[in-house]
């Protein structure tokens, strides 16, 4: 049996039970150390409420931030002091969220994403609060998919209009929520990233395309290679060199995308048995589910419901 597999877990900071007069410098030192350094300006006179919820994986950093009013910016001083040497990536969730870099001002809405370069000044206000899902890539990783090094005009996308935008806000609001979190897809993050920046080549963006229609079909236990490739407007042999070329197949990714979502489940600290997970994350045999469960996380799934009961 192969060693069990260790899932990356997320970490949540707040200033709810911190003094409110060090609020702001102890949010600012989280960010710093997790995220982006910024400077924060919340209203004077003001108490600060704010969360963050960060989960580091392999190569990407994906995390979930809400607070009070609020602003932030990122100087030259501290892009100096602090690189981030990353590309950043917003979504709004609720709220709106004012983005200016470079003399230019953008207003975000609920259902927006914004694809910038984490080590450009720019400052950031939040006139009604902020609830956000974030993704900082490694400018390394970015560079390796798009053969850029920097994104000089800030991207903005609809992302309930993009099927890469809706795919990457899933992807990175499953794999933060407290509840039933499910195993970010790394690679699919990084490339959808890539293509949402509008600088990845055409094999990227047609297996990225793929990989979030998998993400939309998951419990559909009748999901295909064939219903992939004409989901995403490819070949279906097309689709198996893509995915080949990625060290892997398209029967096999669905295979562990599922045996994902069932990690979720299985550590929501629910009731369910092993059946019912199975059928949820598109299983139709138990035996099947309980034999590539043990297989890919070392651990039987019963233990794993247990432990996180």
């Amino acid at each position: 049996m192969a060693g069990v597999v260790t899932i990356p877990r997320a970490r949540a900071f707040a200033t709810a039970q911190i003094e409110t007069d060090r609020q702001v410098e102890l949010w600012e030192r989280h960010n710093a150390e997790s995220l982006i350094a910024l400077a924060c300006r919340p209203p004077a006179g003001r108490s600060f409420a704010a969360t963050e919820v960060n989960l580091q994986l392999e190569r990407a950093h994906l995390a979930r931030v809400r607070g009070t009013r609020h602003l932030v910016e990122r100087s030259d001083a501290m892009v100096e002091a602090r690189p981030a040497d990353s590309i950043a990536v917003y979504v709004t969730i609720m709220g709106e969220a004012v983005f200016e870099q470079d003399g230019q001002r953008r207003v975000l809405r609920p259902g927006q994403l914004l694809v910038c370069d984490a080590d450009r000044p720019f400052l950031r206000a939040f006139g009604h609060g902020l609830d956000e899902l974030a993704v900082k890539v490694p400018r390394a990783e970015f560079t390796q998919l798009t053969g850029l090094t920097t994104v000089r005009t800030p991207v903005v996308v609809d992302a309930d209009e993009n099927p890469h935008g809706r795919a990457l806000a899933r992807l990175v609001a499953r794999a933060v929520r407290p509840d039933r979190p499910v195993p970010a897809d790394e690679q699919a993050v990084l490339e959808l990233v890539a293509v949402l920046a509008g600088h990845a080549d055409l094999p990227v963006a047609h297996r990225a395309a793929a990989r979030a229609f998998i993400e939309e079909h998951l419990a559909d236990p009748t999901l295909s290679a064939g219903d992939v490739a004409a989901g995403t407007g490819v070949s279906e042999r097309h689709l198996s060199r893509l995915f080949a070329a990625a060290g892997t197949s398209v029967p096999r990714h669905i295979l562990s995308r599922r045996l994902d979502a069932a990690y979720g489940v299985l550590t929501g600290g629910n009731d369910l048995r092993t059946a019912e997970v199975a059928a949820r994350c598109g299983f139709t045999s138990v035996a099947y589910f309980s034999q590539t469960f043990r297989r890919r996380f070392g651990v039987p799934a019963g233990q794993v419901r247990r432990q996180a009961c």
